[in-house]
């Protein structure tokens, strides 16, 4: 008897706790329909197998499709189009090796690393920091696609704070088809020009590329530079790989002006080339 009265009570408490526990169930689905209905987000349940503790703000998981059960959680993802805008390899240039261009750097510097480092100086004068500079457009089928997603980015660019570390950077040359209405301040509020390079300044580029060649003495670089009228920079580099490479076909560990004087022949005849060519190409 003693027996049957402890099983009894037992299994009339085990029933109330049931009773209890579908009661609370209630209450929260209730609550759960209630907060959704409100549309400030979907409250659902957990399967066991979830480490509750890993559940964080952003992490992507699975819901079931009938029960939006919370069912696995997935591993971190990138978008594909901010990884395309990633930088996997930080480059290691520095302004030493731009030669020729000292205010243009000045003004970037300006622009770019004063807002970011010393963010308190504009505060301070009670300016904004510059957001940007240039752009390009185009008329055929595929530019018009690019001019579109540019006007879109532009768009995007009147909602950026000042005082936001984001900078951006655009670059176009293609002056003359510039539409000057998306050149406006606040949008784009700096424009840097980045001319030919003059005669010192293609005698500096002339330095940087040949600084770590093997030069005889008295290679007059700036006597180069004077023959090298309207060259860019590439082509400056390409007479100072040219150049190396007489010397190399002669078997010869050192560069001399000679050298120089052929590579700077060479180049200027694929100049004259290609300037005859575009010329023939706006007839």
């Amino acid at each position: 008897m003693a027996l049957d009265s402890f099983f009894h009570n037992k299994i009339e408490s085990m029933k109330l706790e049931i009773i209890q526990g579908q009661a609370v169930l209630r209450r929260l689905e209730a609550q759960r329909n209630d907060y959704n209905s409100r549309g400030r987000g979907t409250v659902v349940d957990i399967a066991d197998s979830v480490d509750i503790t890993k559940l964080v703000v952003g992490k992507r998981v699975t819901l079931l499709s009938d029960s939006y059960k919370l069912e696995k959680m997935l591993p971190s993802s990138v978008d594909p189009l901010v990884s395309l805008m990633m930088v996997e390899k930080v480059p290691d240039s520095t302004y030493d090796m731009i030669g020729g261009l000292d205010q243009q750097i000045k003004e970037i510097k300006e622009v770019i690393e004063l807002g970011l480092k010393h963010p308190e100086l504009f505060e301070s004068l009670g300016i904004a920091q510059p957001k940007g500079s240039s752009r390009v457009e185009g008329s055929s089928g595929g530019d018009s696609e690019v001019q579109r997603t540019m006007l879109e980015l532009l768009n995007q660019l009147d909602g950026f704070e000042p005082t936001k570390n984001i900078k951006v950077i655009m670059a176009t040359n293609r002056l003359d088809i510039l539409d000057p209405a998306l050149l406006r301040p606040g949008r784009i509020d700096r424009k840097i020009e980045f001319p030919p390079p003059t005669v010192e300044a293609r005698a500096d580029i002339l330095r940087i590329h040949s600084r770590s060649m093997n030069l005889t003495r008295g290679i007059n670089l700036t006597k180069v530079a004077e023959k090298m009228n309207g060259c860019s920079g590439a082509e400056l580099k390409g007479v100072c790989t040219e150049a190396g490479m007489y010397a190399l076909r002669e078997r010869r560990v050192h560069v001399t002006q000679e050298d120089f004087d052929l590579a700077t022949a060479k180049v200027l005849n694929k100049h004259d080339d290609k300037e005859t060519s575009i010329a023939k190409l706006w007839k």
